[in-house]
């Protein structure tokens, strides 16, 4: 955090206006000499600059004070307000330590103040004055300890935000990627035999509309949550989840990529957050294969274990179609990873020692209550 040099104009007021007080004081109660009102404005100027230099302040302060006291002007002039605004200031701007030592400093001059005074020692004020620093300390602590707070809640929302964001990137990249490897390749296919092969074009086209539409209700979906809507009314539809795999593969497989499935271990309900996080790893694992495997296909392995769920996505591609940027640096394996890691599990990727290339994920299931 960046320290400005510049006071505050409230300070500035409020210094102001103790010095008025300090001198009006002074002069309709005693007779003292120049030097006095010299002290006195010392122990009240300083304020201007308290939340520049808290401690400067409150040193200047006290030993105005301090001078005054021992010279023999009397009491602390205004009162003695400007050293506990420079108390407060310092307790709420600085470390504990640096508070404490204040407190100590302005009960030392307390005392001395009292000490040097003529006549028997007047208890009952000196614990009076004594109260109102500890109530000054008090008051500045929790304060500081409010500010404190406050900075901290707004670095989580700040946080909670970016993360947020990284969320949603990685949501819109996994259903852009996706849909448009099937438009793209259906457009492609469509174009091809457009003049020779009508009826493969006209499925082809049907492929393109269907992933087109899926495209835009999962990113509407996605965005519904960003949007304020006035009558209170959300799209609440679930996220899909491993029991949308049969429609994932069917896409696929119509975007000219054959795709085995095999389940191993008795299927059963998954956390939303876990389900949507294996639908999402199959769902890149296979767009990649789509888009960087070549001629090939494709086998995807769902086993359901005790308390392991493990995600295998595999390919025969030959490797002079995968390019280098898609093996561990790339965007989407990175999104995969993350996702797998924020809940709990682990995932790997990297071509295969029989060729092609793999995708392994194992994620903790938790019992669904």
């Amino acid at each position: 955090m960046v320290m400005t040099l510049r006071p505050a104009l409230g300070d500035i007021l409020l210094a102001a206006v103790l010095i008025a007080i300090t001198i009006a004081t002074m002069a309709w109660h005693i007779t003292a000499p120049p030097p006095a009102y010299a002290l006195a404005v010392l122990t009240a100027a300083p304020v201007a600059l308290r939340q520049v230099t808290p401690v400067l302040t409150m040193v200047i302060i006290g030993a105005a004070l301090a001078v005054y006291i021992l010279v023999g002007y009397g009491m602390f002039p205004n009162a003695g307000m400007g050293l506990i605004v420079g108390l407060f200031t310092v307790t709420t701007l600085r470390p504990r330590p640096v508070a404490a030592a204040a407190v100590v400093g302005t009960v030392a001059l307390i005392v001395l103040s009292y000490a040097t005074r003529p006549g028997p020692f007047q208890w009952p004020d000196f614990f009076q004055d004594n109260l109102l620093v500890a109530g000054a300390w008090v008051l500045a602590d929790s304060t500081r300890r409010w500010g404190e707070r406050t900075r901290r809640l707004a670095e989580e929302a700040t946080r909670a935000a970016a993360n947020e964001r990284v969320r949603i990137a990685r949501e819109l990249h996994d259903v852009v990627a996706h849909h448009m490897s099937v438009i793209s390749l259906q457009a492609g296919v469509a174009g091809y035999v457009l003049d020779t092969d009508l009826p493969t074009a006209r499925t082809a086209i049907t492929t393109v509309s269907d992933a087109t539409r899926e495209a835009l209700i999962e990113m509407r979906r996605l965005l519904d949550v960003l949007r304020v809507d006035p009558s209170g009314e959300l799209d609440v539809s679930p996220q899909p989840g491993l029991a949308l795999l049969g429609e994932l593969v069917d896409r696929t497989r119509t975007a000219g990529l054959p795709v085995e499935v095999v389940i191993t271990g008795a299927p059963r309900p998954l956390p939303p957050g876990t389900d949507l996080c294996a639908y999402r790893i199959l769902q890149e694992s296979l767009t990649n294969a789509l888009k960087h495997a070549g001629p090939a296909s494709a086998r995807v392995e769902v086993g359901y274990g005790e308390r392991t769920l493990t995600l295998r996505v595999s390919d025969d591609g030959r490797p002079g179609h995968r390019e280098p940027a898609d093996v561990s640096g790339s965007h989407g394996i990175r999104g995969m990873r993350e996702r797998a890691e924020l809940y709990g599990g682990v995932l790997t990727a990297g071509p295969a020692e029989e060729g092609g290339f793999h995708v392994v994920a194992r994620l903790p299931m938790a019992d669904v209550p």
